[in-house]
């Protein structure tokens, strides 16, 4: 039972977070509000956009803003599996060997997989357990994960040199996935005054506990949502298959595989939580729309003739969004 106590406290934690983040993060709300978002539904969010636009700085100021373990894992060609999960190793203790486990850096609260795209698809797929069960399987031992835990990564435009395609099955376990918009002048003007004066970049006092964070995904996931909209965001997910009745002509042209029945729990799960950030008792269509993007872009997979004619997930989006009529 949430008490009205509860959430206020939890509006209270979330109001002092966004303004740590913002202390330091120049712009860039839309992926602000994502990450916001992940933690606050138990999901990881992946981050795209080119080198040098502030992803990584992100990752480290929301850990430093909540206070929790922090690790990060720098994706790169040769590294291995075992270098993020962990590996037993021998040991030898009163002259007994055995072997005891070494945790990887995947064991931590927020957990920065920084490039992820540059490692292979074997590498890639080293965090599928970690992210959707919350525990990590070395050998015939099971070990669980510390909640609350995030997985936030980035990932250079698939364009660029020394990249690998993510696994549809890894790209399914991110609840949101942001482009990182390149500043404004404003804000570009903002970011080399405070990168060149004064200081430099000064991370944030943590202002958030453990305790504080699972007690807001509760009060979100409380969060109540009429059935007519479940029942529309069921609608705007079987749009996206090309052999629903409700598809676009465009999806039917362009789209081999829609989103998974984990977009229709994103979108849910999403909606509530900006609910919650807006400061509203329920969902409504417009939080539907804030996270539609973010939550089905990358669950679209597109035939061969729309990589040929490179149509882009977020205009066939638009065409599901503007047919599917509200229920």
């Amino acid at each position: 039972m949430i008490t009205e106590q509860d959430l206020q406290r939890a509006i209270t934690t979330f109001e002092r977070l966004r303004e740590a983040i913002g202390g330091v993060i120049v712009g860039h709300d839309t992926i602000v509000r994502a990450s916001l978002i992940a933690l606050l539904c138990r999901g990881n969010v992946m981050l795209e956009g080119v080198p040098g636009l502030g992803k990584t700085l992100l990752v480290r100021t929301l850990a430093s803003a909540v206070g929790l373990k922090f690790s990060r894992i720098q994706f790169t060609p040769d590294l291995m599996p075992a270098d993020i999960v962990g590996t037993d190793i021998i040991t030898e203790e009163a002259g007994h060997r055995g072997f005891s486990f070494s945790q990887g850096p995947v064991f931590a609260n927020v957990v920065l997989a920084d490039e992820i795209n540059r490692a292979t698809p074997k590498t890639q797929s080293a965090l599928l357990e970690a992210m959707e069960e919350r525990t990590v399987t070395v050998g015939a031992n099971t070990y669980p994960l510390e909640e609350p835990y995030i997985v936030l990564a980035t990932q250079n435009p698939i364009e660029m040199e020394g990249t690998y395609p993510l696994p549809e099955a890894q790209i399914d376990r991110f609840l949101l996935k942001a482009n990182v918009e390149f500043p404004s002048v404003e804000e570009l003007v903002q970011i080399t005054v405070r990168n060149t004066e004064g200081s430099g970049i000064q991370f944030p006092a943590p202002v958030a506990t453990a305790d504080d964070i699972l007690l807001a995904r509760d009060v979100v996931r409380a969060l109540p949502i009429a059935e007519g909209l479940r029942e529309y965001i069921a609608h705007l997910v079987l749009a996206t298959h090309p052999t629903s009745e409700l598809a676009t002509p465009r999806i039917r042209d362009y789209v081999e595989y829609g989103a998974s029945p984990r977009a229709a729990i994103a979108l849910i799960a999403g909606a509530k939580a900006h609910a919650f950030l807006e400061g509203q008792p329920n969902v409504r269509h417009a939080d539907i729309e804030a996270v539609f993007k973010m939550a089905l872009a990358h669950r679209l997979v597109l035939n061969f003739r729309g990589e040929a004619e490179g149509i882009a997930s977020s205009e066939l989006l638009d065409d599901v969004w503007n047919k599917v009529p509200v229920v």
